[in-house]
């Protein structure tokens, strides 16, 4: 992986709430010698695991292939919030993609919560899911006036959202601080990293070969076949499926150009007393507002209290970002102020320049999805399924997502710069707002 994407990771892994709860870890043993499968996979978070899960209950032979254990990227240290939907509202994906492909992107991100949810009840995951609804508070005018557009537009579809005034807000919030918000019954909230370990053993049960300490170092192509190179072996497939997102390296190629990665952090007290964590989110919604730096949170499966927000690059930078979370939480519910901040944490959201996700073909044995700007549980598992349907032969033109080019980011040396220059905008900004 490229050392200025993961450097200092095992820090945010230590002190993650996520880790400090997870269940045991299945052991997937390193990848060696030569093998043959259909389907090969490098990745194992969402996207690589609802893939592997679906193409072994399909009956395919999948081999997956993970650089450290499944879950150990963004996929295990997220918010664990469930939100439905794109980035975009409902009327421009249709009208930036046509009615049908569009309608289809639409239902697809629409449903990509209950998506989830009915897979986890399937598959019997305990992840502490719960589909009790997400809340989008709304912090200024502008934004209230975006939010209800959004509301109307997927009420028009059938789904079930609505608009909240400031009463209604702060009851489910358990503070007054936002003008009003948005609750959509489909999103909800679980334990990430949980979830993560538990698609792997589903698709480990379902048949698929599953390794943990598997770096894909080269890709070689050998007629209609490819040919997958690890430090102790090689993996030839009729299809191979890049599915490392934000932790993109040297393997992924211009793949992991086209994507940048942005990390976000989360902090996380102990377990609360239940006087103080009934006061706060009481019917177990997840939250995240209309900033434009946003910050998320929650309450978490022990009852320890979660705030999210936007990282930084380096270390000192990230350790600031921790604090400002922490008063921020403190600012929104003051019966914090004497909790015990026990976790901090973070991993990397993998951003587009256009804001949708990516179903990217590279030619007729290579395909990849990445870049779920923030939506990664409900999409990345989404899309980890359109994936497979796409190995499996579904025609493009079938797939519930349209399909791209390789288009790496032009100047992606320069993406650093430009992601700082655009933070400081949007802070700007919001404290404007």
């Amino acid at each position: 992986m490229q050392e200025a994407v993961i450097a200092n990771e095992a820090t945010f892994i230590s002190r993650s709430l996520w880790n400090a709860t997870a269940n045991a870890t299945p052991q997937f043993n390193p990848f060696s010698g030569s093998q043959d499968c259909d389907i090969a996979i490098i990745g194992g978070g969402f996207t690589g695991l609802s893939a592997a899960l679906h193409l072994a209950e399909a009956g395919f032979d999948t081999c997956l292939l993970e650089a450290e254990t499944p879950g150990w990227g963004a996929s295990g240290r997220n918010g664990g919030q469930v939100v439905p939907g794109l980035k975009e509202d409902p009327d421009e994906i249709e009208r930036r993609f046509g009615p049908d492909m569009g309608g289809r992107m639409v239902r697809l991100s629409g449903n990509a919560g209950t998506f989830v949810f009915d897979l986890i009840k399937r598959l019997g995951i305990d992840c502490a899911a719960s589909q009790a609804g997400w809340i989008q508070p709304i912090h200024s005018e502008t934004a209230m006036a975006t939010v209800s557009t959004r509301a109307e537009q997927w009420q028009r579809r059938g789904a079930p959202l609505r608009m909240l005034d400031r009463k209604e807000t702060a009851a489910l919030l358990g503070t007054d601080s936002y003008l009003g918000g948005m609750l959509d019954e489909r999103g909800g909230n679980l334990h990430p990293l949980n979830y993560a370990l538990g698609l792997a053993g589903a698709a480990d049960r379902a048949g698929a070969r599953l390794h943990g300490m598997s770096r894909a170092m080269r890709l070689e192509h050998k007629g209609d076949h490819a040919v997958v190179h690890t430090d102790n072996g090689q993996l030839t497939a009729r299809k191979v499926l890049i599915c490392t997102n934000g932790y993109g390296d040297g393997f992924s190629g211009a793949i992991g150009r086209t994507v940048v990665p942005i990390r976000s952090v989360q902090v996380a007290t102990a377990p609360l007393d239940k006087a103080i964590s009934s006061s706060i989110l009481p019917k177990g919604n997840s939250a995240s507002d209309t900033r434009r730096l946003l910050r998320y949170f929650r309450l978490g499966p022990n009852n320890s209290f979660i705030m999210g927000g936007r990282g930084d690059y380096s270390q000192a930078g990230t350790e600031h970002q921790f604090e400002v979370l922490r008063r921020a939480s403190i600012a929104l519910y003051p019966q914090l102020a004497g909790a015990e901040w026990r976790y901090h944490w973070g991993g990397y959201v993998a951003m587009t320049v256009s804001h949708y996700p990516q179903l990217m073909r590279m030619n007729s044995s290579v395909w990849a999805a990445s870049g779920f700007n923030g939506r990664g549980v409900a999409m990345a598992s989404a899309l980890g399924k359109v994936l497979a349907d796409a190995a499996m032969g579904t025609p493009e033109e079938e797939l519930d997502f349209p399909v791209s080019q390789v288009n790496p980011i032009p100047f992606y040396f320069m993406r650093r710069y430009a992601v700082a220059a655009a933070v400081a905008w949007s802070r700007f900004r919001d404290r404007f707002s």
